[in-house]
């Protein structure tokens, strides 16, 4: 007799079905409970569904009548498998009121850190892969994204603008250390006078202080790093390979201290959870070197809406109801809205509040006190002169 069924005790009337019954949903909850120390360690979602566009959907059930040694997810780490992808093009274009640039690159497909909320999980489906486990351990790298990126930059018509690192996946993950495809691209911008902002949660962005410190002086960089909580106990269930809160303050001092102008987001913001935090981030940020701030509400497009719920189920089941209360609250009764002007911030008495609760931060810090214009007067496009292009040079 096993362990559960030494506990178990129906009462005496109980029918034979019914303790049959009671005894599977009692094994259920046990399994669920053991299942929990058998997920993938440094690992952000907790499962790993089929795509939506998979003609068959493949998922864990988890019903309580097996012992779940033979299931996909075990406790043994998941291992990271990079495979190379060769587009025609990295540049990136878009025309969206909500972000203050209209073109990026992302040097990696998927995203070894992990963070369960990340609104780019879905895309993996593009791939036929999961959004759930596989977005965080089968990832795609762009080994020829420098020389891609030149050849962008050479073109006739093009115009110049800011160009945009780390907008879906972090351009600093972790196989960035040994991949060295962010650097590359960096190299690019430097030797041509390209204007670049970065975000990333990563303190490997100090490597390449290199290349950022003297583009900082002709005012062609910025960078901002996402602190989203300065708990670790949060951090490291939200962002399980990201660099823990206190590195990506040292990471805005050394920054900051070498003349390149930073910047922290508060993103996302998730309301009964990290929400209380706005004034601890930005001002441990601020005191780091910050000169700007920003937030971004919690965004669950598609797949990432299941993806959070589990995670909050696993995590945190005490406050999942209250999470997603208030989160619906802010987006209009719904747990998403897509729509720009919309998106970012959401809407409502208190989202309003929250907006105003953050500008009274920001004045108080003194953050986004001078804007920071970057320079688009000093592009060199490669080999224009040789060739006799006639390049605009206009944003």
């Amino acid at each position: 007799m096993t362990q559960e069924n030494q506990t178990f005790k129906p009462t005496p009337k109980a029918s034979p079905w019914m303790v049959k019954s009671l005894q599977h949903q009692y094994n259920a909850r046990q399994f669920n409970q053991e299942q929990r120390g058998r997920l993938p360690k440094g690992r952000g979602a907790v499962s790993n569904d089929s795509g939506r566009f998979e003609p068959l959907q493949r998922a864990i059930f988890r019903d309580g009548w097996t012992d779940g040694h033979n299931l996909d997810i075990e406790a043994e780490r998941l291992r990271t498998e990079v495979t190379d992808e060769f587009p025609k093009s990295v540049l990136t274009r878009n025309k969206s009121p909500d972000v203050p640039f209209d073109r990026s690159v992302n040097p990696y497909r998927g995203c070894e850190h992990g963070c369960v909320y990340c609104f780019a999980r879905p895309t993996h489906a593009f791939m036929g892969l999961s959004p759930g486990l596989d977005f965080e351990s089968k990832l795609f790298a762009k080994p020829d994204a420098a020389a891609l990126l030149e050849a962008e930059l050479s073109k006739k018509n093009y115009k110049v603008a800011p160009i945009a690192l780390g907008t879906n996946t972090d351009p600093y993950q972790p196989i960035e250390r040994e991949r060295k495809i962010t650097r590359g691209i960096l190299k690019v911008l430097a030797r041509h006078d390209h204007p670049v902002t970065i975000l990333t949660k990563s303190r490997l962005v100090v490597r390449d202080l290199d290349l950022l410190e003297p583009m900082a002086r002709k005012g062609l960089v910025k960078v901002a790093l996402s602190v989203t909580t300065i708990d670790r106990t949060l951090a490291r269930r939200l962002e399980p390979r990201a660099a823990m809160p206190q590195r990506r303050l040292d990471a805005i001092r050394l920054l900051s201290d070498a003349g390149v102008p930073t910047g922290v987001m508060f993103a996302p913001v998730i309301p009964a959870l990290n929400d209380h935090e706005m004034e601890h981030v930005l001002a441990a940020a601020a005191h780091a070197g910050a000169d700007s701030a920003g937030f971004i509400l919690l965004r669950l497009p598609l797949e990432v809406a299941g993806l959070f719920e589990e995670w909050l189920e696993e995590h945190y089941p005490d406050r999942k109801s209250r999470v997603l209360n208030r989160l619906a609250a802010l987006r209009g009764g719904k747990l998403n809205d897509p729509r720009f002007k919309h998106r970012m911030k959401g809407k409502g008495l208190e989202a309003d509040l929250m907006k105003q609760r953050f500008a009274n931060l920001c004045r108080r810090l003194h953050l986004n006190q001078v804007p920071v214009e970057l320079k688009t007067d000093m592009f060199r496009p490669p080999a224009g002169d040789q060739l006799g292009f006639d390049f605009d040079m206009s944003a």
